[in-house]
């Protein structure tokens, strides 16, 4: 799409004040979209007002409690496209047996919930309306889970579950829904894995490198533009060649 076009947008974005959230809410900032970005971290989102300027709102709420998220979208204008890319890896390198099952629930409360919260509060407008994208980001973890992160790999095969379960629902109504499922990208939440974490799942990159925030920024523009039109309930590889399916 052309800047032009993305003046007319209304996007949503989950997990905006770091990593893939701020990278895409960036992107879609310059192109001149009207761009909510939601994060529990007011101060991170309002250091990205000053940065991103009028184009970008903050919307300080816990995707993880639906009363929260139902009241927050309520106040906002018809959403065009939402990302779900609020996310959690919780404690690694534990074998399941060795996990704390309070953790395990709270990152399926935000990794898992929250995309089912925010994407229940606008699919039905987006169906009235005729039009809407929706953006699920998964993970390669969710395809083939990592040994060591059973509350990451699973919640995010939840997700990848959802996404062809709305996708096909949503078929022929002139809303998608879709998931990403990268491999390692470069953020904040990747530098603060254990080392040893970090080196299992690149050593299973047939690239050989971690991808970047602007790879994914860029595949993530595609699939919520109007251009994307026939693909719904599908899960896009970024992956540097680890998922070929």
């Amino acid at each position: 799409m052309t800047p032009q076009n993305w003046k007319t947008q209304q996007i949503v974005v989950t997990g905006a004040g770091s990593g893939l959230g701020r990278a895409i809410c960036t992107r879609f900032a310059h192109l001149e979209a009207s761009v909510r970005g939601i994060d529990v971290h007011k101060a991170h989102l309002e250091e990205m007002r000053v940065v991103l300027g009028d184009n970008f709102i903050p919307v300080v709420c816990d995707v993880s409690n639906w009363e929260e998220v139902a009241s927050v979208f309520e106040r906002f204008p018809s959403v065009d496209v939402l990302v779900n890319s609020a996310g959690i890896t919780g404690r690694t390198n534990l074998k399941s047996h060795e996990t704390d099952a309070a953790e395990v629930e709270q990152v399926f409360r935000i990794n898992f919930f929250g995309s089912y919260h925010t994407s229940k509060a606008v699919l039905p407008k987006m169906l009235s309306r005729g039009y809407g994208r929706l953006l699920h980001i998964a993970s390669i973890a969710g395809k083939e889970g990592n040994a060591g992160m059973l509350a990451y790999s699973a919640s995010k095969a939840a997700v990848i579950g959802m996404t062809k379960v709305q996708g096909k629902e949503v078929a022929g109504t002139g809303v998608t829904v879709n998931a990403l499922a990268p491999a390692v990208i470069q953020t904040p939440m990747v530098h603060a894995l254990p080392e040893q974490q970090v080196k299992y799942m690149t050593d299973k990159i047939p690239m050989a490198r971690c991808g970047t925030l602007d790879e994914l920024v860029a595949m993530v523009e595609f699939i919520v533009s109007p251009s994307c039109s026939y693909t719904t309930g599908f899960t896009f590889d970024l992956s540097g060649g680890r998922a070929t399916y």
